[in-house]
């Protein structure tokens, strides 16, 4: 098939490869304009269009898809299908209608559930067990389109964002594969969405990152998966900002939430509303990532040193 690629994350580059060396010829990829980045704030390019480059594919960088020069640019390609991942800019009904099968578009969620721009950490924040990979037909809703293709995996104990992420990717890449072939074939059918059971998965933001130890251990346990690496799970003990970037639930040990009530090999033990959390990868902020009996050998905590709970 002769495609158009819209993506800019790393989140995108998998599929992007995998249609490559699936033999599709990839006419165009479009990526999101070079952002500044870093403390040096230097001009950086995205995944995408290193990928691109690295492959030769003709690029673009539109900083929106409402132009209609654009519109004719892309109609003059004569493409098959849009594949979008993860792009970042809204798509106008007049270009959802210029490839002659649409725009499909990789989301990472069982669709309906988790709508929106943040489906993996929100996944993980509501203690899902199992979480996939969606290819839809796209039209002007958020996430709205009929579903041509889903695959689901397990959503392991341990799994961060970051890990779900990258497990993600992987599995988008093999679906859209997949589903290009079975469209090819015929053997593939649009089933709409059910509304009543749509759910939406809003950006993160930095305050719902701050720990609020009334909660239970577990629901502590999984937004401190859920925010890694981004923004990072955090609280603060003595005026001091922490970020908590592992931990495991414990037994109940009595104590207020947020009192410290146990200093253990395997980490530092805080009391939760219901339960106990064990940290055992800690940050202080303008340090390094430490394991917890790494960050004890210089910083003095103690049982009955208390984390502030979220106001």
């Amino acid at each position: 098939m002769k495609i158009i690629f819209a993506g800019t994350p790393p989140f995108a580059a998998p599929a992007l490869e995998a249609l490559a060396d699936a033999g599709h010829e990839i006419a165009l990829v479009l990526t999101q304009p070079d952002r500044r980045a870093g403390r040096g704030m230097k001009s950086t390019a995205s995944v995408i269009k290193l990928l691109a480059q690295r492959y030769g594919f003709a690029l673009l960088q539109p900083h929106s898809l409402k132009q209609p020069e654009l519109h004719a640019q892309l109609d003059a390609i004569g493409a098959d299908v849009m594949v979008v991942a993860a792009y970042g800019l809204i798509l106008p009904s007049s270009v959802l209608s210029i490839p002659k099968l649409g725009c499909l578009n990789i989301h990472a969620s069982l669709l309906p559930r988790w709508r929106g721009a943040a489906p993996i950490p929100r996944a993980i924040l509501a203690g899902d067990r199992e979480t996939g990979i969606t290819i839809m037909q796209m039209d002007r809703g958020l996430d709205t389109g009929a579903i041509l293709l889903q695959r689901s995996i397990a959503i392991a104990q341990d799994d961060t964002a970051q890990t779900l992420h990258d497990k993600l990717a992987m599995l988008g890449a093999y679906c859209i594969v997949e589903a290009l072939t079975l469209l090819q074939q015929g053997k593939i059918f649009a089933i709409p969405q059910n509304e009543i059971t749509a759910t939406y998965a809003p950006k993160l933001e930095k305050d719902e990152a701050e720990i609020d130890w009334r909660l239970n251990a577990e629901n502590i346990s999984r937004a401190v998966r859920a925010f890694n690496p981004r923004p990072g799970a955090y609280s603060r003990i003595g005026g001091v900002f922490m970020k908590i970037w592992q931990a495991s639930t414990a037994a109940d040990i009595a104590g207020e939430p947020g009192e410290i009530v146990a200093i253990r090999r395997d980490g530092i033990v805080v009391a939760c509303g219901n339960g106990s959390l064990v940290l055992k990868t800690v940050q202080k902020s303008g340090g390094i990532k430490l394991s917890a009996a790494e960050f004890l050998s210089g910083h003095s905590l103690l049982p009955g040193d208390r984390f502030e709970c979220r106001k």
